[in-house]
């Protein structure tokens, strides 16, 4: 068996129906740009719909497709964290399962790793993305990603764009420090990687908003309380 390069990971909870097209497009996708080289992790989240029974069954006859299910929800940041310790390749990525990011794109996010950097992200908010989404939406996440460089003095523009690759070996002195367990995890890794020098490549990504998606006056509240108590634990616990 080839040495797996590739780790991708797709993070599910209840999301039978997106991995209905997610997994055969991942498959086709990655095989184009790690051929017999990579595995996909379906890194399942404590779901009640039948997600990890379907995943089950393709990882059955699929020896490149693997389950790795929790029985309690553990949260985005937790499940990824969980998957990442199980990866095989040399490069983990991993994207929203309900494909959001433009596919095209995974080629140069795992690229750019492959041409030294430690990290790629997508952003939908570099002047060259192309971005479908609501007004409200559009909205809060500018509003957040400024207060993220404001307060947490990031240079990046996007922070939670589901679309991101690292070098494996660089994420064993970075993931310890990360505590945020949903979410937030993927403006955390950011802003940490930067402040421990990793080199980070943003590169643009053509995104479309997934249905029923809305943004409630409670969620912008907590992602500002979430920049906070991060600017609190790095400036004033040190941690």
């Amino acid at each position: 068996m080839a040495e797996i390069e590739v780790s991708a990971v797709l993070p599910v909870y209840n999301d039978l129906a997106a991995l209905r097209i997610a997994i055969p497009r991942s498959l086709e996708t990655l095989e184009e740009i790690a051929p017999g080289r990579f595995e996909l992790i379906v890194a399942e989240d404590g779901s009640t719909d039948g997600s990890a029974d379907f995943v089950r069954e393709y990882e059955e006859r699929d020896p490149r497709v693997r389950l790795l299910h929790a029985d309690e929800r553990l949260g985005r940041g937790r499940a990824l964290n969980r998957a990442f310790a199980a990866a095989r390749g040399s490069i983990v990525c991993y994207y929203d399962v309900d494909l959001a990011t433009d596919m095209q794109h995974l080629a140069e996010l795992i690229g750019s790793i492959r041409e030294g950097c430690d990290i790629a992200t997508g952003s939908r908010l570099l002047p060259e993305s192309t971005i479908i989404r609501s007004g409200g939406r559009e909205i809060a996440s500018r509003g957040y990603n400024m207060l993220v460089r404001l307060i947490l003095r990031s240079r990046l523009h996007d922070h939670q764009c589901g679309f991101k690759a690292f070098r494996r070996d660089r994420l064993p002195s970075l993931l310890p420090s990360v505590t945020a367990d949903h979410w937030f995890w993927d403006t955390e890794v950011l802003v940490r990687a930067q402040r421990k020098g990793y080199r980070i490549r943003e590169i643009p990504v053509r995104w479309r908003q997934g249905d029923g998606t809305t943004v409630r006056a409670k969620d912008v509240f907590k992602m500002g309380s979430a920049i906070v108590h991060l600017w609190w634990r790095l400036h004033v616990e040190k941690s």
